[in-house]
């Protein structure tokens, strides 16, 4: 049911992330009518969702359960609707439970336009945290059946 990378949402983000050289992550989405805010724009909050989506993928890289801390999202050009948007990002480091990325987006393409930026502090927690905050019902859905869970499925390692 992630609005971001889960299919069940009709007008969600349905993003695929993949894996790149290193603790990298690559993604992209086509910017729908439904994700628009300023007349024939993609809405700001949308773009920063999927950075953030993007960039929590780095987790289950790293193979370590965390929570965003902090997400700026720099805009450096307005987003079309109907276009779509490439997603690179990395893991600049680690120290303690503190994760720091980084990540760009580009239109039509890797090598295309620069149209944003994001960094973020992710912090890393204990699985029971989300039994905690989250339902738990979901949770253990998830842990019985690790496999089947829409996110592991959308991260593919060597695809």
């Amino acid at each position: 049911m992630c609005f971001a990378c889960g299919d069940e949402q009709a007008n969600g983000l349905h993003l695929r992330v993949f894996a790149a050289e290193g603790v990298a992550v690559t993604a992209q989405f086509e910017v729908a009518a439904a994700h628009q805010g300023a007349p024939g724009l993609i809405h700001g909050g949308l773009l920063t969702l999927a950075f953030d989506e993007v960039m929590g993928s780095l987790q289950w890289m790293m193979r370590i359960p965390a929570v965003t801390g902090r997400l700026e999202t720099d805009f450096l050009r307005p987003i079309p609707l109907g276009r779509t948007v490439h997603f690179a990002a990395r893991c600049r480091g680690v120290h303690g439970r503190k994760l720091y990325h980084c990540a760009e987006g580009r239109l039509d393409g890797p090598d295309g336009e620069p149209v944003a930026r994001a960094s973020a502090l992710f912090v890393e927690v204990r699985l029971d945290h989300f039994a905690k905050h989250g339902r738990a019902e979901e949770v253990q859905a998830v842990l019985d059946n690790p496999g089947d869970h829409r996110t592991l499925r959308a991260f593919e390692v060597n695809p």
